[in-house]
């Protein structure tokens, strides 16, 4: 079957499993974990509730209620300038947002050696683990991740000895899969609709649009209170390769994107590239969920849509829980603007391939188009445009 999982698993790079840190028990930032200070940390240091509260009510971050007659408009002016916005009345119950949270807490306070036992092997892509664009950085993240691809059974099983507890929660998430599948559904239609796409002109859509060939997967992130926040790093900054991505988090402040200043298109993590860039807060507001274009839709839009660079920094008194939920297309379609959006005019920008080719490029496994690739995560990793 083809899948964000069946896409990404052969070119990932080798990802042994990391000794694993116990966060709880630290009192400074060790050497392994300590990153320069971060810039644009939201608030200042060990930011408090009533900080991140100023800061929320500030947010230059598109907010945009889908039961609005111009929610379309909206996005597609959020995804050209900003490539992030917030989704309201998006249909998705705040319930099931305390059950998914409820199970994730659970998992996460388990023992480490138990967590282990359900750990993602080393060409795998489901299971308990680091994040996978850490192997790309010298020094580790404040965090510890599960990803789930279809049921989590196996390796619930693995976590959890007693039907009950395990059952439990493979139904939160597999009830989150379902209903992220057709929030998903409608944001890509919106989303495309906004520049004149048609389900005619999806291909890979079906007849009817209903997208069923499209793949998905899903990434529990855990980011623990840290003793040194500005030293250490929730997540470090990249792109995400699909379509796009569906955020939850929850109250605690750490997701930041990349303002526009020259940082590249899809793909990349250069966020020094122009000075006037700079990390601004995606604001946690109840019930809303964030969406973040992705390297995909860039292609696809002939460059329309930014593919925005993001992180997660963290929190001296709070830990954070997020969810972020991948929406792509079959693994096996061919990437390349949409037909509509390149004219006499307006030329393809990004040269055409499959999936599994540019997930390679990012990789940085050598393969060169346009004169770049390879050399890891760093401005070489981003599509070249056609010379």
């Amino acid at each position: 079957m083809s899948s964000v999982a069946e896409s990404v698993r052969p070119h990932s790079r080798n990802l042994q499993q990391q000794p694993c840190l116990d966060f709880d028990a630290v009192h400074e930032v060790p050497e392994s974990h300590a990153w320069p200070q971060v810039e644009d940390y939201p608030g200042g240091y060990g930011v408090e509730e009533e900080e991140e509260e100023k800061e929320d009510q500030s947010s230059p971050i598109p907010v945009i209620d889908l039961a609005e007659a111009n929610a379309a408009a909206r996005m597609r002016e959020a995804c050209e300038t900003w490539g992030v916005f917030q989704v309201t009345n998006h249909g998705i119950p705040m319930r099931l947002f305390d059950d998914v949270e409820t199970q994730a807490r659970r998992l996460f306070a388990l023992p480490a050696q138990q967590k282990l036992k359900a750990a993602r092997s080393p060409d795998g892509l489901t299971g308990y683990g680091i994040a996978r664009i850490a192997t790309f950085f010298s020094k580790l993240l404040w965090s510890e991740g599960f990803t789930i691809a279809g049921s989590p059974a196996e390796h619930a099983r693995l976590l959890w000895s007693h039907p009950q507890d395990y059952s439990q929660f493979c139904e939160a998430m597999e009830e989150y899969d379902r209903e992220m599948k057709k929030l998903a559904r409608r944001l890509m239609w919106l989303m495309l609709a906004s520049l004149g796409i048609t389900k005619e002109d999806v291909t890979w859509a079906g007849p009817g649009g209903e997208m069923d060939g499209a793949s998905a997967m899903f990434q529990l992130n855990w980011y623990p209170a840290c003793p040194n926040p500005e030293r250490a790093m929730g997540l470090a900054e990249h792109t995400d390769s699909p379509l796009f991505a569906i955020l939850h988090q929850n109250t605690t402040t750490g997701l930041q994107v990349l303002q526009d200043g020259g940082a590249p298109a899809a793909g990349g993590t250069n966020s020094n590239s122009n000075s006037n860039s700079r990390w601004v807060t995606v604001p946690p507001l109840p019930g809303a969920l964030v969406v973040n274009v992705g390297d995909l839709l860039h292609i696809f839009t002939n460059g329309r849509f930014k593919s925005v660079m993001h992180r997660a920094v963290v929190n001296r008194t709070r830990p954070r829980l997020s969810v972020a939920y991948f929406w792509g297309p079959p693994g096996n379609v061919w990437l390349s603007p949409l037909e509509k959006l390149v004219g006499p005019e307006n030329g393809p920008l990004y040269p055409s391939m499959s999936w599994p080719e540019y997930l390679k490029i990012k990789a940085g496994e050598g393969i060169s188009i346009g004169g770049k690739g390879g050399g890891g995560l760093s401005e070489e990793m981003w599509l070249a445009p056609k010379g």
